[in-house]
């Protein structure tokens, strides 16, 4: 596993429950959809990827 850095993230009940529900529809755990989603935004920004995590954000 690549290393990964850790940090504390304070959502409302309401925006985690809303990511909980997208997670399990995608088959990825709340956290792994975040990832996901911050990795989009920054494809989305750049125009090219971020450097790939451990293969579990897809």
């Amino acid at each position: 596993m690549a290393d990964r850095k850790s940090f504390p993230l304070r959502l409302s009940p309401e925006l985690y429950e809303e990511l909980r529900r997208w997670a399990d529809q995608e088959f990825r755990s709340v956290n792994g959809q975040i990832e996901y989603l911050l990795r989009e935004a920054v494809r989305k920004r750049t125009g090219r990827a971020p450097p790939p995590g451990d293969g579990r954000e897809s």
